[in-house]
């Protein structure tokens, strides 16, 4: 093989050994024998053979980072809490992020269980779930300041889930229930208080409506009554009897508007046939009665004739 084959495999094998390609959103550190070279960015890149080394690739996208951390709170409850840390590396600073730093997820996990077992403490379990934002501040804060200084660039902290202890959880159910079965007995108890004023409001309105119409029987019945014993009056009939005839007859009319039903178990007392010749016996003797005691008491006293004299020769 003559000498100038040779030396062309040899270039092509520099060449093909020197050549490179960085991926899009990553960074590579070169180092020669041993030693920082150069940072080289995404794209088509050379190295000297046996020269320059590839020492390691920077990734540059956000990367996310979850830190499951169990603290306790102010109201001794203990609490789990899972925080999410988006990160990257700032672009310019991939040395301090390749050199002064070999393990940064561990150094974030640290930072972040130290910020957070620091803060929650301070809060109650209620306080926890209101504040989580607060203490994803402080968390992101304290993170910046650290992790500047190699290099990197927290985006943001988040956190996701806050679980108590279950036993703490399932007594905080507990409360949750009995609080919204008070609010539901409440309102059950002003829905019933409201069905009683109604119908108590409808059943004085009803007996109010019942009390006018009887009222109102009674008037026209008082009005017929006088309006029958005007007739009978222009007729040679005089006012106690025309009302003892009307009450025979409204007796009467009773009488046959029961025995009209035969499903009726209404007995009227007296009911005998001689009871209406009483009834109106009694009624003329009673006004009769009452006429003459009425022309006494207007008649003025005689004499030595005193009112008990007066009653006897009436009782004779």
């Amino acid at each position: 093989m003559s000498p100038s084959i040779i030396v062309a495999v040899v270039i092509v094998v520099i060449i093909f050994l020197g050549i490179f390609t960085v991926k899009q959103q990553s960074a590579v550190v070169v180092q020669r024998f041993g030693k920082f070279n150069s940072i080289r960015q995404s794209g088509l890149n050379f190295k000297i053979p046996l020269v320059d080394k590839v020492a390691g690739v920077v990734n540059l996208r956000i990367q996310q980072l979850d830190v499951l951390i169990e603290t306790k709170t102010k109201d001794n409850v203990f609490v789990k809490l899972k925080v999410s840390v988006q990160f990257k590396v700032i672009q310019d600073r991939v040395y301090d992020a390749f050199y002064k730093l070999e393990y940064p997820h561990d150094q974030i996990t640290s930072y972040v269980f130290d910020v957070v077992r620091a803060e929650v403490p301070k809060l109650i379990l209620d306080d926890v779930f209101e504040r989580k934002d607060n203490i994803a501040v402080a968390v992101k804060g304290e993170l910046n300041d650290a992790m500047t200084t190699y290099g990197y660039d927290i985006i943001n902290t988040l956190i996701t889930d806050i679980d108590p202890d279950i036993q703490v959880k399932n007594a905080m159910n507990r409360i949750n229930a009995a609080d919204r079965e008070k609010v539901a007995a409440e309102y059950e108890a002003e829905a019933s208080r409201i069905r009683i004023v109604a119908k108590a409001k409808a059943e004085a309105e009803s007996k109010r409506l019942q009390g006018q119409g009887i009222a109102d029987q009674r008037r026209e019945i008082a009005q017929g009554l006088v309006e029958s014993v005007d007739v009978l009056n222009k007729v040679g009939i005089n006012s106690q009897e025309a009302s003892a005839l009307i009450v025979v007859t409204q007796h009467y009319d009773t009488l046959q508007s029961v025995g009209s039903d035969s499903r009726s178990n209404l007995i009227l007392l007296p009911n005998a046939p001689s009871a209406a010749s009483d009834m109106l016996t009694n009624m003329v003797a009673s006004f009769a009665a009452s006429s003459k005691l009425k022309e006494m008491n207007d008649t003025p006293t005689k004499g030595n004739v005193n009112d008990s004299d007066q009653v006897e020769d009436y009782n004779a």
